[in-house]
């Protein structure tokens, strides 16, 4: 199996942009209910992210919101993690749950609710120049680095970043994950054609549980049945896959 993207490649939303802002919005909504029904005790909980507990996550998509919310919090943001070096990706999401080391749960979680209105319109009112335009640098997906344009970022990472996390954050508290078909769905099955078009082989899968679903292409493939938050678990680096579900995707 190939573990290599090309870096030539520049990767797009296959989102509609009305679809992408719907799962966002909707995304961002679930994400703030689970966090309302988290304990006091729970917001110390270790979570999947190694070196994030609960309340470094929440602020970790704070940050990010702020960042689609505010082109100024934007430049801020991005000035203070270059002057971190390493990694972009890892700076940034340091000087975001840095920035909300000394904030109460509940301030969290206010601060969230206040931002997200503004993020999902930053995200919407994304020029379409912007958002056709290639991100400088490379982003790291499993082991190669890639481009994206920024609408791939906006439509489709910022969106799976928070799903992702919540599925974290049920996990690592104990709460219930909200699946619909409508929603989660849509998510995982666009996972499962960036999926295939990553690793490119003939394949079966078949996804159990509200988010699911069955997908193939060719013959003669590997035949795969999971839960499918367990593969988007899988698909985000998040425990050890075998075979194609070792292919990563971008999160």
């Amino acid at each position: 199996m190939t573990t290599e993207t090309s870096t030539s490649t520049i990767r797009r939303s296959a989102l509609e942009r009305e679809t992408a802002m719907r799962l966002a919005t909707t995304e961002y909504e679930r994400y703030l209910r689970l966090l309302h029904e988290v304990s006091p005790g729970q917001w110390g909980a270790p979570t999947d992210c190694p070196d994030w507990d609960v309340h470094a996550m929440a602020t970790h998509v704070l940050g990010m919101a702020q960042m689609s919310a505010s082109l100024r919090e934007q430049v801020r943001q991005l000035r203070a993690a270059r002057k971190r070096g390493g990694l972009l990706v890892d700076a940034l999401n340091a000087v975001q749950v840095d920035a909300g080391r000394g904030l109460e749960p509940a301030a969290v979680v206010h601060r969230l609710a206040d931002t997200v209105p503004r993020a999902v319109r930053g995200r919407e009112r994304m020029p379409g120049l912007v958002r056709r335009s290639a991100m400088p640098g490379q982003q790291q997906v499993g082991d190669a680095g890639e481009v994206w344009t920024f609408g791939f970022l906006t439509d489709v990472v910022l969106t799976r970043d928070v799903w992702m996390h919540r599925v974290d954050t049920a996990r690592a508290t104990g709460l219930t994950f909200v699946a619909t078909p409508d929603h989660d769905g849509a998510i995982v099955a666009d996972l499962v054609a960036e999926w295939a078009e990553r690793h490119g082989r003939a394949y079966t899968l078949r996804l159990t549980g509200p988010a699911g679903g069955e997908w193939s292409a060719g013959d003669g493939g590997d035949e795969l049945e999971l839960d499918a938050v367990e593969f988007g678990r899988l698909v985000s680096g998040r425990g050890s896959g075998e075979g194609l579900l070792a292919r990563q995707v971008a999160f």
